[in-house]
């Protein structure tokens, strides 16, 4: 603060408080001049790139894939992730063009188990290398008991080093299935305890809502490791979008931008795949919400 001109403004404003005989003034003066910095304002909430999941608009996509990427860029969003190329993944460099040209990232892929065990892993990354994405994330898992999810978590901890050495990041995507609970532990729990910290993971807000689950409790109870996130509503209306249903979005998002290291949100509305009301209305919501 300019000392200098904090004494001029002060003693004129004093003069001209004397002169109408307001002393009461005199004193409110003194207060705001010698009261100190006014409080801080509210810091903003955590800047964090929007994407969206391919698959929520599966039909449109199958139909005319670059016309589809088009409409993703113009609605605002500044990423996709894939789950399926729709023939585009034996001509990536055209792809990553036809990304670029549209001004989007690819922030990550639904890729099953099958392309990331065995010699399939380095054309997975090979792939992807080429897209600028590192997140290679396994849509489903299925076991029917804790060794079943114990036996997949050693699996994904032989991966992930073979996965790094490749510049990927490998992990698991929350279906509701995930949380339901087998003895005192969901699966995901199971899965999570028992994964090494740089296995990733992919919450779901809505599929974990789904299955009696808390997706707050788990982006806070495993720090650090879901990089991205899929944001999706669960309750409301038919068809709901972002901010109409049941999910506790200020919680959430509190949640990533803390605990969780989150570095992408991708929206994923799945009930409508065939036209893209669903996730132009998420984007929407999300801008009402301050995160878009």
């Amino acid at each position: 603060m300019n000392n200098k001109k904090e004494r001029h403004v002060s003693r004129r404003d004093f003069i001209k408080a004397a002169a109408l005989g307001v002393g009461a003034g005199v004193a409110g003066l003194d207060r705001l001049a010698f009261s100190g910095p006014s409080p801080a304002a509210p810091v903003p909430p955590k800047k964090i790139p929007i994407g969206v999941q391919i698959y929520s608009v599966r039909g449109a996509a199958g139909k005319d894939f670059p016309g589809v990427l088009e409409a993703i860029a113009k609605l605002g969003y500044e990423g996709v992730e894939f789950a399926g190329y729709y023939g585009w993944e034996s001509k990536p460099k055209e792809l990553r063009k036809l990304l670029d040209d549209n001004g989007l990232k690819c922030c990550g892929t639904h890729t099953g188990l099958n392309t990331i065990t065995g010699d399939a892993l380095g054309a997975t990354a090979e792939l992807h290398a080429i897209l600028g994405n590192p997140y290679l994330i396994v849509p489903s898992l299925v076991a029917v008991d804790e060794a079943g999810w114990l036996d997949l978590a050693r699996k994904f901890n032989d991966i992930l080093p073979r996965a790094e050495a490749l510049g990927m990041r490998v992990g698991y995507h929350a279906h509701a299935h995930d949380f339901k609970k087998m003895g005192e532990k969901t699966s995901w729990e199971m899965f999570f305890d028992s994964t090494d910290k740089r296995v990733l993971m992919q919450m779901d807000t809505g599929n974990c809502l789904a299955g009696g689950g808390d997706p707050v409790a788990m982006l806070k109870k495993y720090p650090g490791r879901s990089l991205t996130v899929h944001l999706k509503e669960h309750g409301g209306p038919e068809h709901a979008v972002i901010g109409q249903g049941d999910v506790p979005w200020k919680d959430v998002f509190e949640a990533c931008e803390t605990a969780g290291g989150t570095l992408w949100y991708i929206v994923e509305h799945e009930t409508t795949p065939n036209v893209l009301d669903g996730i132009k209305g998420s984007i929407e919501g999300l801008r009402k919400l301050g995160r878009a």
